[in-house]
């Protein structure tokens, strides 16, 4: 039987793929189980490289160690991968920059901070991605955005922002990609188990993470939940669908 998620023999490049990132090592595992040939991307080599050895065939995948930071040095960097492996039939960007920032601390570094990584490495991997060489027919693209850039929440200006921002840039490439056949989506989750989420909720009073809690009627998602969604927007599954943003959120925005 034809599985519509099948990636065997597709070329995917992950960013925020370090060991230590919930929703990005477990998108890198079931990217894997698919098929996927990834490149793993993040700043530190041994976290990269401990997310290889959890992998399905190991040998099947690289690990490539930059600072997405440096904006204007990523198309450069990723004509060189394409150029030494073959070109990439997907791209996701699960790097993310997180927190909290009250009005009262927001400022130029703390703006920069989250939309470097968050809005400005998002913009430069599309470009990088889009150039002749680099993506293979049918290329896809999937920013691991939040609930946040679709709702607001207490205290997170700055990250809501960003991740609102991804809405619109995923909307734009999408229309500006499609002669190329390169779609562009968003995966949107809300509060997702792990050790980002247990130091969120560390910094919350018990009231609000109560509150946190009940906001989910289907309870609080896995990193499994996201991986799965991106999973589908990558593959055959998902070739009708650019420019959307897919809610994973338990209910959240339902409410």
């Amino acid at each position: 039987m034809r599985n519509p998620l099948d990636l065997t023999g597709r070329r995917v490049l992950v960013t925020g793929a370090s060991a230590d990132s919930d929703i990005g090592l477990e998108v890198c595992r079931t990217l894997a189980e698919l098929g996927a040939r990834l490149v793993l991307v993040g700043r530190r080599t041994e976290a990269l490289e401990a997310t290889r050895a959890l992998l399905t065939e190991p040998t099947r995948h690289e690990c490539a160690s930059f600072d997405l930071t440096d904006m204007d040095a990523i198309p450069a960097w990723m004509k060189k991968q394409a150029e030494s492996s073959g070109p990439f039939h997907g791209l996701v960007h699960s790097a993310s920059e997180q927190g909290y920032t009250v009005l009262r601390q927001v400022n130029r570094v703390q703006f920069e901070r989250y939309f470097t990584l968050n809005v400005g490495a998002a913009l430069m991997l599309a470009r990088g991605f889009q150039q002749k060489g680099v993506f293979a027919d049918g290329g896809a693209i999937v920013y691991v955005g939040s609930v946040a850039g679709l709702k607001g929440q207490k205290g997170r200006a700055l990250y809501a922002a960003s991740k609102a921002a991804l809405v619109s840039v995923a909307q734009s490439l999408a229309l500006e990609l499609a002669d190329r056949r390169i779609r562009v989506n968003v995966v949107a989750p809300a509060v997702v188990l792990g050790a980002k989420a247990r130091k969120q909720f560390a910094m919350l009073p018990a009231e609000q993470n109560a509150a946190l809690a009940a906001s989910h009627p289907l309870g609080y998602g896995m990193p499994q939940d996201v991986a799965e969604a991106v999973a589908y927007l990558l593959a055959d599954s998902g070739r009708w669908i650019t420019g959307t943003t897919l809610t994973i959120d338990g209910g959240f925005t339902a409410q």
